[in-house]
């Protein structure tokens, strides 16, 4: 079978191997109707560039950032452990990754840290969304960075594309599950965020209270009570919330804050009178399903996420095309009888 190479390019289109190089590699120096001349005999004789030979053969590197909450939750914790366990096999394919930390639900560091990475190959993006991010992401996009969201997506921006479960559909699962394990069909629900800063908070919040209205309306839905991702701010205003409404006996925790949860629940007595849903199976988040305090756990694959991630920056980068199966982050559900072992 005919493998057409540049050498066949170059006698195609009647110019010079460093000429169909340029265009290949879109360097400047090459005149418009000449690039169109290349690109047409590329397209007749079906070449396909092999761009990872390439790469070895230029001794192509690759430099990315994971710009990052500097939150010490037990899933960033686990994210930022996946990712570096992910950069140590990038490393064999030539591509460096390094992990920035901002202050978290801080838009002003992040676009400071942003900043501070134009010229990188790519760029993974854990933050808030808000205009001053977006622009942010424009001008890296802009400058030639790839940049993909991570976890929480950035939809309005010129980001490549976003690597996490879907939120809105995480927050309809929830729902689901609290509507069905609730221990009255006309049960009060309490719900315990992060912040609603966080565009996958309020995409599992919209979510759950879509599901909500639609199949289960005679509940009751309370206000979200935030606890900035925070186990000791989340305990308290957990514990002043159940006090204001002892009716609660269902409760939703679409973010971090696990130990605090827990903790609050079991000094108070609830682990077994109210049905909890929460994310992520943390440390403290296994501990209560072990215990019956939590009844399930929505969680994602933070391993999954940090490998996806690398691929769609060097996909972006390269120009290659995705799998788009192997890229699909799932939601999975967790209950006691299903855990996977430690």
């Amino acid at each position: 079978m005919f493998r057409p190479t540049v050498n066949d390019i170059a006698k195609e289109a009647g110019v010079s191997l460093a000429t169909v190089d340029r265009v290949l590699n879109a360097r400047p120096g090459v005149r418009a109707k000449t690039v169109l001349r290349v690109n047409e005999a590329i397209e007749r004789l079906g070449y396909v560039r092999d761009v990872a030979a390439a790469n070895l053969a230029r001794r192509r590197s690759y430099r990315v950032a994971f710009v990052l909450p500097d939150s010490e939750t037990a899933f960033m914790q686990a994210l930022r452990a996946a990712i570096e366990a992910a950069a140590e096999l990038a490393a064999f394919d030539r591509t460096a990754a390094e992990i920035v930390t901002v202050p978290a639900f801080d838009p002003t560091a992040t676009v400071r840290a942003l900043a501070a990475l134009e010229g990188l190959d790519g760029v993974a993006l854990m933050a808030p969304e808000t205009p001053q991010v977006r622009d942010a992401i424009g001008r890296l996009a802009q400058g030639g960075t790839p940049v993909v969201a991570l976890v929480s997506d950035q939809p309005n921006s010129a980001r490549n594309r976003f690597v996490g479960i879907n939120n809105l559909a995480a927050g309809r699962t929830a729902a689901q599950l609290l509507g069905r394990f609730a221990p009255r069909p006309d049960a009060t629900i309490m719900v315990l965020a992060g912040s609603m800063m966080a565009r996958d908070q309020m995409e599992r919040r919209l979510g759950f209270d879509e599901v909500m209205l639609r199949w289960f309306p005679e509940m009751t839905v309370l206000p979200s009570v935030e606890g900035r991702d925070d186990s000791e701010i989340a305990a308290e205003r957990l514990a002043a919330a159940l006090a204001a409404r002892p009716e609660v006996d269902a409760l939703y925790a679409l973010g971090a804050g696990h130990r605090g949860l827990v903790r609050t629940l079991r000094a108070l007595g609830l682990g077994d009178r109210i049905t909890v849903v929460a994310h992520e199976l943390t440390p403290a988040a296994r501990a209560g399903l072990e215990d019956g305090t939590l009844d399930a756990v929505i969680t994602q694959d933070v391993g999954h996420i940090a490998r996806s991630a690398l691929r769609v920056l060097r996909s972006a980068i390269d120009g290659t095309p995705l799998d788009p199966g192997q890229e699909q982050i799932r939601i999975e559900i967790l209950l006691r009888e299903n855990l996977p072992p430690v």
